[in-house]
């Protein structure tokens, strides 16, 4: 993974052989709170969807982003991509000593596609498509009736029925020019999957 300052990402991955991530709520809540420990001090967290067997994160990279650490290998690395395989291994360790378990939890490269407006000819920014993306999540898979029903996003929050500060709402309605009031409109539209190929 490289990230460059400014920029929005799509952070993604699934579990091993698509086997489950999330047990129960509270396995929910302490990734919630891992993505706050490790990611939101080099990063801006724009949107999130945390999915029984997978998840998604949308980012935006910043100067702390990049700053350059040395692993336990010897090999620099950018600080955010040190933290999401942080995140993700210190999870893992704690699921396995949860259900006495072994090996990998998730899938073994973790992605992060840039959102770069560069050749976008759909009128739709991938910032948008990719919160939108995000949000439907649970809805698609079933799992919802409604996307205020699921809790484990960031849906809640920008449709004003929550108040957690883990995202920068600001940022998105800055780049988008949405208000909260837009926002069950956009996340509730259709999206083609074209569209969704370029988020990944």
């Amino acid at each position: 993974m490289h990230f460059i300052p400014g920029e929005f990402y799509h952070v993604y991955n699934r579990g091993n052989n698509r086997q489950r991530i999330f047990f129960h709520d509270d396995n929910y809540l302490f990734f919630l709170k891992k993505i706050s420990g490790q990611l939101k001090p080099v990063s801006e967290i724009i949107a999130y969807c945390l999915m029984p067997n997978h998840f998604h994160i949308l980012v935006q990279a910043t100067a702390s982003s990049i700053k350059e650490r040395q692993t336990f290998g010897g090999k620099p690395m950018q600080d955010l991509a040190y933290r999401i395989g942080v995140l993700l291994s210190s999870y893992c360790q704690a699921i396995n000593k949860q259900n006495k378990t072994t090996g990998s939890l998730f899938q073994q490269k973790t992605k992060a596609k840039i959102l770069n407006e560069e050749n976008n000819t759909s009128g739709i920014s991938y910032l948008e498509q990719c919160f939108c993306y995000i949000h439907q999540n649970p809805l698609v898979a079933g799992l919802v009736t409604s996307l205020s029903d699921w809790p484990y996003s960031s849906y809640l929050d920008y449709a004003g029925l929550r108040n957690d500060s883990l995202c920068r709402k600001e940022i998105f309605f800055n780049h988008t020019g949405f208000q909260q009031e837009d926002i069950v409109k956009i996340c509730s539209a259709k999206m083609e999957e074209k569209l969704i190929d370029k988020l990944f």
